[in-house]
């Protein structure tokens, strides 16, 4: 079957479809690319660099979904299903495209509407909920916008995308406590600003954990640090959204917030 696609596949990544000036013929390419992801999986259909494309596309591709009355609406909604279905998202982790991980969070986090069924809402948990659980390392950059949505005034503001996010937090909290930890004290986040929801129940260890950091004994004080610092080492983020954060709770657990 592969053989029987070779032409159609070589045909459909060619730079004058992929780049094809029109939105819907972009869109059309991009649905039988992703027909084919789902025929040749768990295999990628095309080398690193044409995959590297590929997602490029999908995650631009993904703001269409804002455009419900659109007329290539469907056909993206189709793309983001079989995305889920297929788990080939995973294979931007593979390929270390990170931050088109963050880029496709960030989309999701600002399209999700009322508007949407519920199928594009569940499939949109299930990529961010698979990347998170399937990566070896959860960086800051990626960290920081879901821990933006557990302040309490984006319940309102922003309502179905804090239901979005708080979803993948609390799937996702085993996998995500020893970044937490780590992430409260370098960003500075105060329990008092995190809904009294599930999210705030599965952040509640890292809190308790922070708030006792401070009176454990020096060497287990670096031992229960150790693991967040090594896989956070190196990596930065843009704390600029984060003014007005309180960081009393770094204070207090002599924690330094980052600057």
């Amino acid at each position: 079957m592969h053989d029987t696609l070779l032409p159609i596949m070589k045909a459909l990544v060619s730079l004058e479809l992929l780049r094809h000036a029109n939105m819907d013929v972009k869109v059309s390419v991009l649905s039988c690319i992703t027909e084919i992801t789902r025929l040749t999986a768990p295999d990628a259909p095309y080398d690193d660099e044409k995959m590297k494309e590929v997602f490029q596309l999908t995650i631009a591709e993904f703001e269409n979904l804002s455009h419900v009355s659109s007329n290539c609406y469907t056909k993206v909604v189709s793309i983001l299903d079989i995305v889920a279905k297929v788990k080939s998202c995973l294979m931007m982790l593979d390929l270390e495209c990170d931050a088109l991980v963050v880029e496709m969070f960030q989309t999701f986090s600002k399209i999700i509407s009322a508007n949407h069924p519920h199928d594009v809402f569940s499939s949109m948990e299930t990529i961010m909920t698979m990347v998170i659980d399937e990566s070896d390392n959860i960086s800051l950059d990626l960290l920081s916008p879901l821990l933006a949505s557990v302040r309490k005034e984006n319940e309102t503001v922003s309502p179905i995308s804090w239901k979005l996010r708080e979803k993948v937090i609390t799937n996702c909290a085993v996998k995500l406590q020893p970044y937490l930890q780590e992430a409260v004290c370098s960003i500075g986040v105060v329990s008092d600003s995190i809904c009294p929801t599930k999210v705030g129940q599965a952040m509640a260890g890292t809190f308790k954990s922070v708030e006792e950091f401070d009176f454990l004994p020096t060497d287990e004080k670096e031992d229960s640090s150790n693991v967040a610092r090594t896989r956070l080492k190196g990596q930065s983020v843009n704390v600029g959204h984060w003014n007005g954060w309180d960081t009393a709770a770094c204070v207090s657990a002599g924690c330094r917030a980052r600057k």
